[in-house]
This record gives structure tokens, C-alpha cells and sequence, in this order.
């Protein structure tokens, strides 16, 4: 027989129970239940874009108190959560558990397809687009899909010519930070990366790999369509577009399409007037590193144009396909007076 006390407790716990099922709070959008009406309230504000926190500083506003709170440290600088490892600091308690998993190696967030872990869950939704082939990212001015949305940020730039990343030096603009950081190498007159074959050196180990293709003659890059070979596989995908008469490359400004994004951060230059290449001993600028070299020819006085017929030499290669013309128009003349057909 089971004692009057424990009887009495097991019913009240049944009771509160019901109670508390009885008293949930359903959210009539969405079906959701809250055992607060408070908690409800702030929740149907993600329904009905209720954002009833304002931040006095610059207006933005916020539908939960605690993420006005948080906005706010972006005014005063304030960072609460401080890493004992590294004494790196940060605002958002979020951005920190994710910061000590670079200290911990944890990754809990699991790939349920290949088994790879990762260290947050917007990087394991990005690599899942791999197994599903999804590429939600289109853009609008040639159709180009990526999975990434930082991919898609930095394929944009070649449409719009934006270039945010600033060389505090020489004041060269680049669309990729990568690229600035490349750059910054020449400055720092860093190469680390030396040819055994001819001593050049370089800021990058690919560069020095593509390099080594000079001396090798390796093209390891095969066009499908008409079987020409490439030392470069950036220079194969320039070729292919040629195929399919893609010029995915568009200026705002005239018009003007191209096929090679080099060819078409060159043509800019026509409009912004930007000469980076500058001569260091007279210091006049160009606008394609080819007219930088040419150029330095007068200075230098190398002729590497050689002319096989009369022994001329010539510093640019424009001024010695000229020079040839004369030696073909003598040829037709000579032949005109011998009365042979041209």
C-alpha cells in the first residue's frame, strides 16, 4: 500500500505539470510554445519586425534588449570576454567560444558525409554546398554561381572595378587582400623563393613553380577543344572563354567586354587615368608594366629586336615590324621590275 504522503506528492507533481502545459504560451504565426508571455512577446517581434531597442548613438535597432546592450559596445569599446591564452579580447561572448576553439582545436560541428569536422557551423553549411552542388550565389551580370558568399563578394569586384585594399606605400589598389599582401612583398624587397637554374627570385612559391615551367617547358594545362597546352592554368581558362566566346569581363564606362581580366584591368586604366608602373630613373609613369620595360630600354640602350636582313637592332618591337616593311616592299618592287607576280 502505498503512504498518503508520497500519494500526495505524485499528484501535486502531476498537477503542476498539467498546470504548466495548461498555462503554455503558443505563438499563433508559427505554432512555437513558451511557458512565459513575456517570452513570447519577444519572440513575435522576429514575426511582425518589431524593433522596439534603439541605440541613442546611431539609430540602428534592435528587437531583443540584450543585443541593443551588445551593439552598444561597438561605441564605447568595451570587450568583456577576455581570452587568457592569447589576450585577445572581444565584445560578443559568441565570437569568443568560437576564438577558443583555435587554442582548444575543437571542432564540433561534423560533415555527415565525408566525417571532416570543423570550428563553426557557417563553415560546415559552405562545405556541405560540395556534396550537394548547391551555389546559391548568382551574379546578376554574368550568371556566375558560387557556394561561398565571400567568393561571391570578391567576383563582384571584377564587375564594379571596386578596389578596397590599399597600398599604404606607393597607393596601388588591389579587389583581394591576398593580392595587397603579395604586393607588400615587393616593398619589403622580400623573395625568399630562389631558381636553382637562373638565380631569379620570387615573393611566391607558386611564382617560382610557374617560373620553373620556363626552363622545363612543362604545359601541363590541356585545352579539350583544340589540344594547345598552357604553363599556366589561369591561362587555359583565359584560352577556353575564347571557345565558348565568353567575355564575362564588362566596363561600366564604355561598354567594352574582354575575355582575360588582366586585359580588362589594363583597359580601366584608359578611364581612371592610373599609371602604377613607374620608371625609377626619370620617373615617368605607364600603365602597363610592357610600357614600363620598353621604356627602360632608352635608358639602359638594349636593342633586342634584331633584324636578320640588315642587321638593324631596335628597342621596341613595334618600330622593328615597321622596319621589316621595308625590306618586303623593296622585295615586291624589286619583283614588279622583273616581272614576276608579287
Amino acid at each position: 500500500m502505498i503512504p498518503k504522503k508520497d500519494s500526495s506528492r505524485r499528484q501535486k507533481t502531476t498537477t503542476s505539470q498539467e498546470q504548466m502545459h495548461t498555462d503554455l504560451h503558443h505563438c499563433s504565426y508559427c505554432g512555437k510554445s513558451f511557458t512565459h508571455q513575456r517570452r513570447l512577446q519577444t519572440h513575435q517581434r522576429v514575426h511582425l519586425g518589431k524593433k522596439s531597442h534603439q541605440c541613442l548613438q546611431c539609430g540602428k535597432s534592435f528587437r531583443q534588449k540584450g543585443h541593443l546592450q551588445q551593439h552598444q559596445r561597438v561605441h564605447t569599446g568595451e570587450r568583456p570576454h577576455h581570452c587568457s591564452q592569447c589576450g585577445k579580447s572581444f565584445a560578443d561572448l559568441s565570437n569568443f567560444k568560437q576564438h577558443q576553439r583555435i587554442h582548444t582545436g575543437e571542432k564540433p560541428f561534423i560533415c555527415s558525409q565525408c566525417g571532416r569536422r570543423f570550428t563553426h557551423q557557417c563553415t560546415l553549411r559552405t562545405h556541405q554546398r560540395i556534396h550537394t552542388g548547391e551555389k546559391p550565389h548568382q551574379c546578376s551580370q554574368c550568371g556566375k554561381s558560387f557556394a561561398d558568399l565571400s567568393n561571391f563578394l570578391q567576383h563582384q569586384r571584377i564587375h564594379t572595378g571596386e578596389k578596397p585594399f590599399h597600398c599604404v606605400q606607393c597607393g596601388r589598389r588591389f579587389s583581394h587582400k591576398c593580392n595587397l599582401k603579395t604586393h607588400q612583398r615587393i616593398h619589403a624587397g622580400e623573395k625568399s623563393y630562389r631558381c636553382s637554374q637562373c638565380g631569379k627570385s620570387f615573393n611566391l612559391e607558386r611564382a617560382l613553380q610557374q617560373h620553373q615551367r620556363i626552363h622545363t617547358g612543362d604545359k601541363p594545362y590541356q585545352c579539350s577543344q583544340c589540344g594547345k597546352s598552357f604553363n599556366h592554368k589561369r591561362t587555359l581558362q583565359s584560352h577556353q572563354s575564347i571557345h565558348r566566346g565568353e567575355k564575362p569581363y564588362h566596363c561600366s564606362h564604355c561598354g567594352k567586354s574582354f575575355n582575360r581580366e588582366c586585359n580588362f584591368q589594363t583597359h580601366q586604366r584608359i578611364h581612371t587615368g592610373e599609371k602604377p608602373y613607374k620608371c625609377s630613373q626619370c620617373g615617368k609613369r605607364f600603365n602597363q608594366q610592357s610600357g614600363l620595360k620598353a621604356h627602360q630600354r632608352i635608358h639602359t640602350g638594349e636593342k633586342p629586336y634584331h633584324c636578320s636582313q640588315c642587321g638593324k637592332n631596335f628597342n621596341r618591337m613595334g618600330n622593328f615590324k615597321r622596319h621589316q616593311l621595308i625590306h618586303t616592299q623593296l622585295k615586291t618592287h624589286q619583283r614588279i621590275h622583273k616581272g614576276k607576280k608579287p
